[in-house]
């Protein structure tokens, strides 16, 4: 068997460099965290959530239910802590609940 040198690079490392270099990144993480959602805040909140949206580092949540939104206002850092715990990195720096 031939020997590759130092050309050989693991398919983790290949996959993130293809998500940075076509900047996919965001949307894939938008992605997860829409997969993510009913299982983290129940099959009610996820009823309400109309959409969630990952732009520039803030989480945009649009929730039809006025008192739903006022009583996740109060627990912002939490989803944000959550999230970027799945996540697996520190995506999100801003929870915004509409």
């Amino acid at each position: 068997m031939e020997d590759r040198g130092n050309n050989q690079t693991t398919l983790k490392d290949a996959l993130k460099a293809m998500l940075d270099h076509y900047k996919l990144k965001g949307k894939l993480n938008q992605s997860r965290i829409r997969h993510q959602w009913e299982e983290m805040m129940g099959p009610s909140i996820a009823n309400y959530t109309k959409d969630i949206k990952l732009y520039n580092g803030k989480l945009f949540i649009i929730i039809d239910s006025a008192p739903l939104r006022h009583e996740l206002s109060y627990g912002k850092e939490k989803i944000k802590r959550l999230l970027n715990e799945q996540l697996g990195e520190e995506a999100i720096q801003e929870v915004v609940i509409r």
